[in-house]
């Protein structure tokens, strides 16, 4: 069989890829360099971006065990997205972030949306000046394009401004948010740094009382724990005026919402988790998405689980007529289902030519050295049901760093320590190669 060609990330990326699934961890940026697989999954996210972009809203759970790709599909997601033209907001749920908390853990999420909020030009977070800036530069540029001379031009985009936040406006706290906007475009025009500081500051839910912020810019309101999610629905309104299709939010290890001991405290978590999907469905968001990630257990156990709050549960539950051997992936669950074994042969294939790049030599991983390892990996007692693509990537590349650095060893070699059978290859030789598309997708 002849190796499956893609092309090669840039050596940073390429780095950065190796060391993130060397360490267990999912990679930032770069992850569709090794996609392959999950392309009725995509076309389902694709369908929600599509709503967004139109000014809908759309609400998911991406539902797996650890390990099984639900943080690879997000990585993939974002850098997707991005590319599309979208904005980009993601956090990792943990015991000091949540939806809503006593200690500000609602706010806490926030912040770390806002400081990783992501574009095509700012793929690994950060890009909320770059965001605003960009559009203060199109908002001068159509003043130049119109002809504005220099002594009307700020007082035109102002006015500009007032127009295009009009929608902004009707939403909860859009008065504020449109004064700020109009603030950090003084800012920008005056070269007054500190001004320009502070309304970053204000975004990013750093003030810590009203009086303050009263002080600093003239408004007499702050990011809370209890209003912060309608600071990011007008996020999503105002990515749309700043240029961009819409607003993408992705959340991670709602396991640690579950985790919540105290019944009250988690209970109101799961109200504020009903409040954002009713909003997404009841057409109360413009230009947003959501997607949670979650374990089976943090969504269906029914003591801590999301199933635990009746009003969630009666709408996520599957209905009379599901059935497991069927994909339905318009509800609003969608379950990681197991990779097949081409597709994980696929992925570990291009591991081994992004190794061989990476550290400059010939590539002898062949076929029958894949087969021997997936056959080694699958064959472990118990292994079939329970091992995750987590734990191939990373025992293939302990081979392939072991292989590179004692040359005199072959695949066979290392693993054959295993008990394992090598009669069932995984791909046969001659056998008709998976197509490379960037479309489809490997979950990690």
């Amino acid at each position: 069989m002849n190796k499956t060609e893609f092309k090669m990330p840039p050596i940073r990326i390429a780095n950065s890829l190796m060391n993130s699934l060397r360490g267990g961890v999912v990679p930032r940026d770069g992850a569709e360099y090794i996609a392959v697989g999950r392309t009725l999954e995509l076309e389902a996210i694709l369908n929600d971006i599509s709503i967004i972009e139109q000014g809908g809203a759309s609400f998911r759970f991406i539902v797996g065990p650890f390990g099984a790709g639900k943080s690879f599909l997000f990585s993939i997601i974002r850098s997707h997205v991005t590319k599309k033209g979208f904005l980009v907001m993601d956090a990792d749920f943990s015991p000091s972030r949540r939806l809503m908390g006593t200690k500000n853990e609602g706010l806490a999420t926030y912040r770390e949306l806002v400081n990783n909020l992501s574009s095509a030009t700012k793929p690994l977070g950060g890009a909320l000046s770059l965001i605003l800036d960009k559009w203060i530069n199109q908002i001068n540029f159509e003043a130049r394009e119109k002809n504005i001379n220099e002594e009307e031009r700020v007082s035109w985009a102002l006015n500009e401004i007032y127009k295009r936040c009009f929608e902004i406006r009707d939403l909860i706290h859009g008065f504020e948010f449109a004064k700020l906007l109009e603030a950090y475009y003084l800012s920008y025009e005056n070269n007054d740094y500190q001004m320009k500081d502070n309304v970053l500051k204000w975004f990013r839910g750093e003030y810590q009382n009203r009086r303050d912020a009263k002080k600093d810019l003239g408004v007499n309101i702050i990011v809370s724990d209890d209003d912060w999610y309608e600071y990011i629905k007008l996020f999503a309104v105002f990515s749309k005026q700043a240029g961009y299709k819409g607003l993408l939010i992705l959340c991670d290890e709602m396991i640690n919402l579950s985790k919540i001991t105290n019944r009250i405290s988690r209970e109101n978590n799961y109200e504020k988790l009903l409040a954002m999907y009713n909003d997404s469905l009841q057409g109360k968001a413009s230009y947003l998405g959501i997607i949670m990630g979650a374990t089976p257990k943090s969504l269906e156990d029914q003591r801590r689980g999301v199933f635990s709050y009746e009003a969630l549960k009666s709408r996520l539950s599957k209905g009379s007529y599901y059935n497991e051997n069927m994909k339905d992936l318009l509800s609003p669950i969608i379950t990681i289902q197991k990779l097949k074994e081409s597709e994980l042969f696929v992925l570990l294939e291009r591991l081994s030519q992004l190794h061989s790049f990476m550290f400059s030599y010939e590539n002898q991983i062949g076929s029958e050295d894949i087969n021997n390892f997936l056959a080694s990996e699958l064959n472990r007692i118990g292994a079939t049901s329970k091992i995750t693509p987590r734990e191939i990537i990373r025992d293939f590349i302990e081979v392939m760093n072991l292989l590179h650095q004692n040359q005199n060893e072959s695949v066979l070699s290392i693993i054959e320590k295993e008990s394992f059978n090598f009669s069932n290859p995984i791909i046969e030789d001659g056998e008709e190669d998976i197509q490379d598309e960037f479309s489809s997708f490997t979950i990690f």
